[in-house]
């Protein structure tokens, strides 16, 4: 049993500066300015902020080596440990557009790790599903059209480690996401040239959330709208952003939060250099690039990205946390459980200084 205190951390949306909290078995028990009872351990934060410990739904490689390139159960453990030591302590492994032998070995290295998983929360499969006028950086001999049978197969061979998915809508029968949607999988519109009109009927038809936003799409236009107004426009949708300043502008950021409030979230869709495979990362600068030269996956944490909301963004700190922790938590269904600083939650927290560098991280109260 341990307790937390002098502190900072949101309650309610406010700042507050006297609140200990106690955790028992792994959770959180109590948050409160009363005395500690007896027996709890205690832990001085120094006046260091508290909060949820963050949540990755796009993420290619931590620690050196990119899951796709080395698609093993060693793999995604090396990334649990390495991603929990930067303050993410849930991630989904995500597999770009490739051949489907690598995205069978991914699933096969998930059901392997997921017992003694401590952060992984399954497979992200970005593609092949895609339109391939919006590729990026996938590769375009592995980009087609999804078929009920392949998708079937796909998803009884993951035995629900597959979480979520990105493809492009507009390309896709009607029968193809029905059965993913049928099988839990979160769907996100991604690497598509969708219209406006299209756009918003796969939000009203499943599609709860956007993959990169402003990457891999149509730019606005305003006698043409597309996808990103779509997703501005609608009361539900959500969507991911990288918020690195290259994948993204610093005050493209800003006006997505201004226009999307809760509905915009953080990943890092970061990858780590790598020289074997049909996916090869060089860092550039700041930046991944492929052979080619086109930007690839980022080269920050969400600790960055945090950071980057708040000091360019004009984002309010409990803002940049919550898109980094409770709102990818709340996509995934998993808010009764991690993401949030509550009674009940999983003691996942993390301790940032004034300038928001990361000082401490707890998993299960540890």
């Amino acid at each position: 049993m341990i307790a937390i205190t002098n502190c900072k951390l949101f309650k309610e949306g406010l700042l507050s500066a006297d609140q200990h909290v106690l955790i028992e078995n792994g959770k959180i028990t109590k948050i409160s300015n009363e005395t500690i009872p007896d027996g709890f351990e205690r832990i001085d934060a120094r006046g260091d902020y508290l909060c949820p410990s963050f949540i990755d739904l796009q993420i290619y490689g931590s620690g050196g080596q990119l899951f796709s390139a080395y698609p093993t159960a060693d793999t995604l453990k090396q990334m649990d440990a390495d991603l929990i030591g930067k303050g993410t302590t849930g991630f989904l492994a995500c597999v770009a557009t490739n051949s489907m032998e690598i995205v069978y070995q991914s699933i096969d290295a998930a059901k392997a790790y997921r017992a003694e998983a401590r952060g992984f929360l399954g497979l992200h499969l970005e593609g092949p599903y895609l339109n391939p006028k919006r590729r990026g950086a996938h590769i375009a001999a592995y980009i087609h059209k999804a078929s009920l049978d392949e998708v079937k197969r796909l998803l009884d061979h993951a035995d629900g480690t597959v979480k979520m998915m990105t493809l492009a809508a507009e390309l896709q029968d009607e029968a193809v996401i029905s059965c993913l949607l049928e099988h839990g999988v979160l769907l996100s519109l991604g690497h598509s040239d969708a219209s406006f009109a299209e756009a918003t009927a796969a939000y009203n038809n499943g599609f709860k959330t956007t993959t990169h936003l402003f990457n891999a799409m149509p730019p606005i236009h305003h006698r043409t709208p597309n996808l990103p107004v779509a997703v501005f426009n609608h009361p539900s949708a959500m969507a991911s952003i990288i918020a690195d300043g290259n994948h993204v502008d610093f005050e493209v950021v800003k006006m997505s939060h201004k226009l999307m409030g809760d509905r915009l979230f953080l990943i890092t869709d970061a990858v780590t250099e790598c020289d074997t495979g049909p996916y090869q990362h060089q860092l550039s600068g700041e930046k991944f690039i492929t052979a080619d030269g086109t930007l690839s996956g980022s080269n920050i944490t969400l600790v960055q990205a945090v950071q980057n909301c708040v000091k360019y963004c004009e984002i309010p700190l409990y803002d940049a946390i919550n898109k980094a922790s409770a709102l990818p938590a709340g996509l995934m269904g998993l808010s009764d459980e991690i993401g949030s600083l509550s009674v009940g939650s999983r003691a996942n927290l993390l301790l940032l200084d004034a300038e928001l560098q990361l000082r401490k991280v707890f998993v299960d109260g540890l």
